[in-house]
C-alpha cells in the first residue's frame, strides 16, 4: 500500500498534443473549514439565522471533520440550505459576497493549496475549482486564487429571486460529470489531469483523472487512497490570500445557491442602510 505523503507528486508540463487541468475541491481542500460555516457569525449577528441554526451548523461541521461528509449528511444540509435561501434577492446576494469575501474566507486558505495552484499555473495547467458550495461563493474564491474557471452548485432563479430549487448540484458523481464536460469543451486529456479533494464522495472525480490526490482525507477516502496507491497530502497551514496572491477584480461574481452568501448579502445592505 502507498504511504501518506506531505508533498504532491511531480507535476508534468503539458505538450502540444493535449491540455491539462487540475481540479480542486474547495472546503477542507483549499480552505480549512466549511465555506458555509465561515459566514455563520454575521448571519447570526444580523438575525438571519437564529442561535439554534448557528449551533446546528457548527455541530454539522464538527461531525463532518470527524467522520467525513457522507452522502446522506451532505444531501440533508443541501436541502436545508436550499429551503433557507428560497425567496432571497439574487442582486443582494451578489453585493455582499463582493464586500465580505476577503475578510471572511481569506484567512482560511491553506498555504499548501495556494502554492500547489501556483505551481500548476506555472506549468501551463488550467486550474478548476469544483464545489458543492454555491456559485456566488465559489466563483470569487476561484478568481482570488487565480483559477482558470470554476463549477459550483447553481440555484434556480425566478424573477430575480432564489426559488429554493437547484438547477445543478455540483456534488459526488456530478463533479465527475462536470470534469468530463469541461474536458470535452476545452480539450483536456483526463488521463493527464489532476484532482485534489478531502472527501470520499468525490471518488468518482478522482477515478476519471490520471493523477488523483487525497488531501486531508476522511476515513473512507484515506483507506481508498492507500488501497489504490493515490498520493495523500497533508495541508495544515491556513494563510491569507492577500499576503501571497494578487487580487483580481471581484466584480464578476456568479450567482447561485448558498446560505452563506445569501444571508451575508442582507447583512451588508442592512449595515449600509444603518450607516446612512
Amino acid at each position: 500500500m502507498a504511504e501518506p505523503s506531505s508533498a504532491p507528486s511531480r507535476i508534468r508540463k503539458p505538450g502540444p498534443e493535449y491540455a491539462v487541468a487540475a481540479f480542486f475541491d474547495l472546503d477542507k481542500t483549499i480552505i480549512a473549514s466549511s465555506s458555509a460555516l465561515a459566514f455563520s457569525k454575521p448571519l447570526l449577528k444580523e438575525g438571519l439565522i437564529n442561535r439554534r441554526a448557528a449551533l446546528r451548523s457548527a455541530y454539522a461541521q464538527l461531525v463532518f471533520s470527524l467522520a467525513g461528509a457522507d452522502e446522506n449528511k451532505t444531501e440533508r444540509l443541501r436541502a436545508e440550505v436550499s429551503a433557507l435561501c428560497a425567496g432571497w434577492d439574487v442582486a443582494q446576494v451578489s453585493a455582499i459576497v463582493r464586500e465580505t469575501l476577503h475578510d471572511v474566507v481569506d484567512p482560511l486558505v491553506y498555504a499548501e493549496a495556494a502554492e500547489l495552484i501556483a505551481r500548476h499555473r506555472e506549468d501551463g495547467h488550467d486550474v478548476i475549482v469544483l464545489s458543492a458550495t454555491g456559485e456566488e461563493v465559489v466563483a470569487p474564491v476561484a478568481e482570488m486564487l487565480g483559477a482558470t474557471r470554476s463549477v459550483a452548485t447553481r440555484m434556480q432563479i425566478v424573477d430575480g429571486r432564489y426559488s429554493g430549487e437547484v438547477d445543478f448540484y455540483c456534488y459526488g458523481a456530478n463533479k465527475a460529470v462536470a470534469a468530463k464536460q469541461l474536458a470535452a469543451t476545452h480539450g483536456y486529456d483526463l488521463a493527464e489531469c489532476f484532482a485534489y479533494t478531502d472527501s470520499s464522495t468525490d471518488i468518482p472525480l478522482l477515478e476519471v483523472v490520471g493523477h488523483p490526490h487525497a488531501v486531508n482525507p476522511d476515513k473512507l477516502l484515506r483507506r481508498e487512497a492507500l488501497d489504490r496507491g493515490w498520493p495523500i497530502l497533508a495541508f495544515d497551514r491556513p494563510m491569507s490570500l492577500r499576503s501571497r496572491i494578487p487580487t483580481r477584480s471581484a466584480g464578476m461574481v456568479a450567482l447561485g445557491v448558498g446560505a452563506v452568501a445569501a444571508g451575508a448579502t442582507w447583512y451588508g445592505l442592512n449595515r449600509r442602510r444603518r450607516s446612512r
